[in-house]
């Protein structure tokens, strides 16, 4: 019996451990008037704010799961479907899809 337990725990996957990314303040804005699941508004909501010259980043700590979900709602700020796209906007949309990439966790 023991050994059946030692092989039933190596299939279970890792639970996801949350992970601190730098969010900019214009990504953040737009997410904060969209409307989120409850983890994706819990995750935002208590976020850190970090003062960036005269812009902020907010400090989100949460799986990397919630930081994918986050990342695709904030996709029409890469402008399509008729919507009008602010460079600025698309920008910090690119630096967090970077940071979220860069966490090595596939979808």
């Amino acid at each position: 019996m023991p050994d059946h337990n030692a092989i039933s725990q190596e299939d279970t996957p890792a639970p996801e451990l949350p992970v601190a990314l730098d969010m900019p303040g214009k990504v953040a804005d737009f997410l904060r008037a969209s409307d989120l699941e409850p983890a994706e508004r819990a995750a935002l909501d208590q976020g850190v704010t970090v003062r960036r010259g005269q812009d902020y980043s907010l400090r989100i700590t949460a799986v990397p799961g919630v930081h994918r979900q986050l990342l695709a709602r904030c996709q029409p700020l890469d402008g399509g479907q008729g919507v009008p796209t602010v460079p600025a906007q698309r920008k910090a949309r690119r630096e967090y899809e970077n940071r979220v990439t860069g966490l090595g966790v596939p979808d």
